[in-house]
């Protein structure tokens, strides 16, 4: 039966309003993330708005177009500020301040010292470093803990305690911040439990917190943000924990996320074909970004580095390159769409990633002006590249590499063209001079692939270059970085499968007993990736670096001393004994006239020195008084008291003790139930692990780069971690 014209006109209506509809849900879908902030004034921005399955973003065809640049954005040299992380958007940790020369540094004299009372504790890190925006020093400790202290007095203005769950059981080494970020009227920081926070720049008070990710599932931040143009971007730690990395932009002024991109791309994805096709290993991948980005404002661009892939030292599950494992990554800064990547090592199963912060440069090179980058590895090289595609500015051979058909290798690795600044390779002279005559095991050199022989390599897990940042100095055009120089054995071991929230390495790599640990200070020519001066330490340098265009380059070490060279020959200059290490980067900056160095020395858990709480800062003439250290530390009403504070009862006060302690001061170096730490032997193979009068001889006295904890720990500490080593760790102590 035919339809009348009026039914007709109704059914048209109520599809065009069908239509409205569909559309207007669509455009819901596509602005979907936007969610308003809550009456308390404090957001949670923990929705993503891209699902765990959601493409990363497509790579253009072609040449790349620039993302909409911001002209009015400056990137100045630091001078009488030090507003970011790295000094600039650049991430140089150049400054141009020059009252403090090479010249005239013999009369540089600490001016005030600030006790913070805060990470002084065996189990915490301090590597941060500090910031001054409008004469006020913005700081943070390994306990997460943030002050604001009057930049030329020391005096506290405000502190800041974010009571971070002390029970957290997946933290990889050792717990710490690198730093902050400030901007928009607002101090921000990555907290440990990967919590993103805003904080009030003048009362520090709590703005906005923004849960990033779940801590449980292995997520961290370790990383200072970066403030850009109304956004904060952060990465998250958490590589041995089979995490899928990612970055993030979040709005500065209400802690909402603005993009996200996962550096390891799904199935379908551009590069998803990078990963098996028939498993999930992607999910588990890794590629956490354990660094702070720089940003190029003129292209619009920010640019991070890459940690491992998971499981770290496995390859036999996840065939293909892996990307964007260890590479450096550039995307449009606005939306967060992928433009370049460059991958330093193909398929790692050496956890060589690179976990130092890239830097932006501009030089002549034949006569033309280029736009530089440097990322320096763990493998003991520097990466040039143009930063505007990513292709190398030095340049770069792929060559072919050993194979082992078990851990689905690489055919090829990046060698570039130039000096390592590290060796890399263990030679039969290395093992007659620094290794026990019992050494029987097999050597290799870099990119060696192993199974179930233990195999001992250079370099190792921790460089070459780890997380301390490096430097470059315009006036020299040198690239100064620090390295690391260790023996690191490798072996295949069954692992159990994936789960969340979980170490997920793969296999085993620990340190070669009683072997040496060494460290380089090394000036790199950009132009050629050439070695100009070097010097070599006898312990790991585990700092970072600043240079000036006073002609000096300053660096921190183990041993406490704040070191500085001239930044063109290398000769030694000056130095100032701290009491606790300097593992932390320096800064400097100028107050009425006067150009001040400030760092904060605060140990260092990985590399075994000795732990503080102190903000040391000098000026030429400084006058500090003797003995009259500012307390900066938080009050009663700032710090409230957390978990780990209450007594233990019962029946089991020894393992408890014994475990925590371990947890606090042992796990960062050694690694959970004593296996596959960074620096720190494996406690399951070995001898000392199954005497109790040994472990506690060694905990009491150090030995071998591993720190003495007599004075930090009680004796009751020492005997009850010494028993839950030989009865819980140690195969060999239980028998």
């Amino acid at each position: 039966m035919r339809k009348n014209d009026s039914s007709v006109g109704k059914q048209i209506f109520v599809g065009v309003i069908i239509a409205i509809v569909v559309l207007f849900g669509l455009w819901l879908i596509a602005d979907k993330g936007q969610e308003e902030v809550t009456d308390t004034g404090v957001s949670d921005a923990s929705e993503v708005t891209k699902d765990e399955t959601a493409e990363n973003t497509t790579k253009p065809e072609g040449k790349v177009a620039p993302s909409p640049a911001n002209p009015d954005i400056k990137v100045e040299y630091a001078s009488k500020e030090w507003t970011t992380y790295g000094g600039d958007y650049y991430n140089r940790r150049y400054s141009q301040l020059n009252q403090i020369t090479s010249e005239n540094i013999g009369d540089l004299k600490p001016t005030w010292v600030a006790s913070l009372g805060s990470g002084g504790g065996t189990k915490y890190s301090g590597e941060a470093t500090p910031l001054v925006v409008d004469g006020v020093m913005y700081v943070t400790t390994g306990e997460n803990d943030i002050f604001a202290l009057d930049a030329k007095t020391g005096e506290k203005i405000w502190a800041y305690h974010p009571d971070i769950d002390q029970s957290m059981d997946t933290v990889c080494c050792g717990w710490t911040t690198r730093g902050l970020a400030v901007g928009d009227g607002k101090v921000y920081a990555g907290l440990l439990d990967a919590k993103l926070i805003a904080l009030d720049q003048k009362t520090g008070e709590l703005l906005w917190d923004t849960k990033v990710a779940e801590w449980q599932e292995g997520y961290t931040i370790t990383s200072a943000p970066l403030y850009y143009n109304g956004k904060v971007y952060t990465g998250v730690a958490g590589g041995e924990y089979g995490i899928r990395g990612r970055v993030m932009a979040y709005d500065s002024e209400y802690g909402k996320e603005v993009w996200r991109f996962y550096t390891i791309p799904s199935p379908g994805d551009v590069d998803g074909d990078s990963w098996p096709s028939d498993t999930n290993a992607w999910k588990t991948g890794g590629a956490p970004v354990w660094n702070t980005p720089a940003v190029d404002p003129e292209l619009g661009y920010i640019y991070f580095a890459t940690g491992n892939a998971a499981p770290d030292l496995d390859g036999s599950n996840r065939e293909g390159d892996n990307l964007y494992n260890n590479s450096v990554v550039a995307l449009n800064a606005e939306n967060g769409d992928y433009v370049w990547h460059f991958q330093e090592v193909h398929h790692d199963i050496w956890d060589m990633d690179p976990a130092n912060p890239v830097i932006l440069y501009d030089v002549e090179m034949d006569g033309k002006m280029r736009k530089g980058l440097g990322q320096a590895g763990k493998t003991g090289w520097v990466y040039f590249l143009d930063r505007t595609d990513g292709t190398p500015l030095v340049g770069i051979e792929e060559k072919p590499v050993p194979q082992l058909a078990e851990q689905k290798t690489a055919a090829t690795q990046p060698f570039p063209i130039g000096d390592a600044f590290v060796p890399q390779e263990v030679t039969q002279e290395d093992v007659d001079r620094d290794l026990e005559g019992t050494f029987e095991g097999q050597i290799g050199n870099i990119f060696t692939p192993f199974w179930d022989e233990p195999i001992t390599l250079k370099p190792g897990p921790q460089g070459g270059a780890n997380w301390p940042p490096s430097a470059y100095n315009p006036d020299t055009e040198l690239y100064y970085v620090l390295g690391n120089d260790t023996y690191m054995a490798f072996s295949r071991e069954d692992e159990d499968a994936f789960e969340e929230g979980s170490i997920y390495v793969g296999s085993i790599m620990a340190p070669v007993s009683n072997a040496p640990q060494r460290g380089t200070v090394t000036a790199l020519d950009v132009k050629t990736n050439k070695i100009v001066w070097q010097k070599n330490w006898d312990t790991v340098a585990y700092s970072g670096v600043l240079t000036t265009k006073g002609n000096l380059v300053f660096v921190g070490h183990n041993d406490g001393r704040l070191i500085a060279f001239d930044a063109k020959t290398g000769d030694q200059v000056w130095e100032y004994m701290m009491d606790a290490g300097a593992n932390a980067p320096s800064i400097t900056y100028e107050i009425d006239g006067e150009q001040y160095i400030a760092i904060y020395a605060a140990g260092n858990a990985l590399a075994g020195s000795k732990h503080g709480d102190k903000v040391y800062v000098f000026k030429l003439g400084g006058t500090f008084p003797e003995g009259q250290v500012i307390d900066a530390s938080l009050s009663a009403a700032e710090k409230a008291t957390t978990s780990s504070d209450k007594p233990v009862e019962g029946e089991t006060v020894s393992a408890n003790i014994g475990l925590e302690t371990y947890t606090n001061s042992c796990i960062a170096c050694h690694g959970d139930q004593g296996a596959n730490g960074h620096n720190g032997p494996n406690l399951q193979n070995s001898k000392i692990a199954a005497s109790s009068a040994d472990v506690i001889d060694r905990i009491t006295n150090g030995k071998n780069g591993m720190p003495a904890f007599k004075g930090v720990l009680s004796d009751e500490e020492i005997q009850a971690v010494a028993d839950y080593i030989v009865t819980v760790v140690s195969p060999l102590g239980k028998k």
